[in-house]
């Protein structure tokens, strides 16, 4: 089954990484950066290796993102955004095929060792499983068919 693996984080997270802290996102040293791209990497090659890994990206800065909204009149409207005081927004993904919800449990609770400095805030790893594949037939409803 496939499975799309989410972290989130902030602006200022973001910020954070780039050396300018703000409450609940401390600073992060040159070797603090290091250790998590190292980490990052290691875990893709395991999952490469297993055959897990379909794909897998960091996400560019919050501030770089664009929201698309239909307007009344039926133009787009677009705004730029989010900015540094909005809640947490997806910062990374890995598409999985593993072999059960219990397989990508271990590896989603792998992802939340990856090193950080102190201080920073916790988020989840959310798990969402992909409907529609090979092995499944999407039902409008919400559950599954087949």
């Amino acid at each position: 089954m496939k499975y799309l693996v989410m972290i989130q984080g902030t602006q200022a997270d973001a910020d954070a990484m780039g050396g300018k802290p703000s409450p609940g996102a401390p600073a992060w040293s040159e070797e603090e950066v290091q250790a998590m791209f190292s980490f990052m990497g290691s875990l893709n090659n395991d999952l490469a290796e297993s055959g897990e890994l379909v794909e897998g990206q960091g996400l560019a800065e919050p501030r770089q993102a664009r929201h698309v909204l239909s307007g009344r009149d039926g133009r787009p409207v677009v705004t730029d955004g989010p900015y540094g005081e909005t809640k947490e927004v997806l910062a990374g993904y890995w598409v999985l095929d593993c072999e059960s919800l219990e397989r990508v449990t271990e590896i989603a609770a792998r992802i939340t060792r990856c090193p950080v400095p102190a201080g920073t805030t916790e988020y989840p790893v959310v798990i969402r499983q992909i409907m529609g594949g090979p092995d499944q037939d999407c039902d409008p409803s919400g559950g599954s068919r087949g």
